[in-house]
């Protein structure tokens, strides 16, 4: 199976005898079943004649079928000679170490100098896939590792793995006081109705679960492992100050408590594990605390009893 939004897949006599849709999530364990349904349903998988096959048909054994995926909308994003980290590069995936001050891709009052901008610097190939393959964000100053894809086979694929939890995501986090050694916050997050740049713990909002533990004690302070299960806007940010333990110079959050020791919100994503869409393997990459977050450590350490 190659390509970007057009490939082939020949079904063998182990299949004989299934429906299409069961024996396609069987070869394809990438996507989900309603996904497959849908593609089946809207015709773009076709027989060898070009007649699209439906969802309950019964396979033979030797159908070779082909995918002909919706195009997605060009990216008209100009591309920028911005420098990039690159920690893990092949034809299906990138994978970047984000810094500090970086927005990920263009929004209102940011359309020049993003991630998405460098990106399709670096690989322009990108151009031809929605937001150049970026399929999750980092806030603008905070740190660490995301996936890009490469092709829309592994755009759909990634979306899946965020939508099953499949990729796993691990952050740290310096945050004022010193919560339980270890625990889980899951409470929905939505917009704020009062400030709506914000988001907050309401019932109206969607589910959210962050799971931490303490990594280390600092004095006031305390350095955190933090596992999402979910994906929110500002999730981390905001279930930390719900529960009382705001992250250091969280400007939105914190009340720019910590401020003096990191004029940023302290938080970086250290671990990234995903599937590779093309080979299955699963793959887990690592990123260095930033210089900045560092040194902020080593004053705590410095100063601690």
């Amino acid at each position: 199976m190659g390509g970007n939004r057009r490939f082939s897949l020949e079904l063998t006599s182990s299949e004989a005898g299934l429906r299409l849709d069961r024996a396609l999530a069987l070869r394809l364990p990438q996507f989900s079943r309603s996904t497959l349904k849908a593609w089946l349903k809207d015709g773009c998988v076709t027989a060898s004649d070009g007649e699209p096959v439906a969802p309950d048909a019964r396979v033979r054994g030797d159908e070779c079928l082909r995918f002909d995926l919706p195009e997605p909308a060009a990216c008209d994003v100009v591309a920028e000679d911005i420098p990039l980290t690159v920690v893990f590069a092949d034809d299906t995936l990138l994978v970047i170490d984000k810094p500090a001050g970086l927005v990920v891709h263009p929004g209102a009052g940011c359309p020049r100098g993003t991630m998405q901008n460098a990106l399709l610097h670096y690989a322009p190939d990108l151009s031809v896939l929605p937001r150049a393959g970026i399929v999750h964000r980092l806030d603008k100053d905070t740190t660490g590792l995301l996936v890009v894809a490469r092709t829309e086979v592994a755009r759909l694929a990634l979306i899946e793995q965020l939508k099953t939890r499949e990729m796993g995501r691990e952050y740290e986090a310096l945050v004022i006081g010193a919560p339980p050694p270890r625990g889980s916050v899951d409470r929905p997050i939505g917009r704020d109705r009062r400030q709506r740049v914000r988001m907050a713990v309401t019932a109206s909002g969607r589910a959210a679960r962050s799971d931490y533990e303490v990594v280390e004690r600092l004095g006031a302070y305390s350095l955190l492992r933090v596992r999402l299960h979910s994906g929110r806007t500002h999730q981390i940010r905001v279930h930390m100050a719900h529960i009382g333990f705001p992250l250091v110079g969280d400007a939105v959050y914190g009340g720019r408590r910590g401020v003096a020791l990191l004029p940023r919100q302290a938080l970086h994503a250290r671990k990234l594990t995903v599937r590779h869409p093309r080979t299955g393997e699963r793959l887990t990459f690592r990123a260095p605390r930033p210089r900045d977050f560092e040194e902020a450590l080593a004053r705590l350490r410095a100063q601690a009893p």
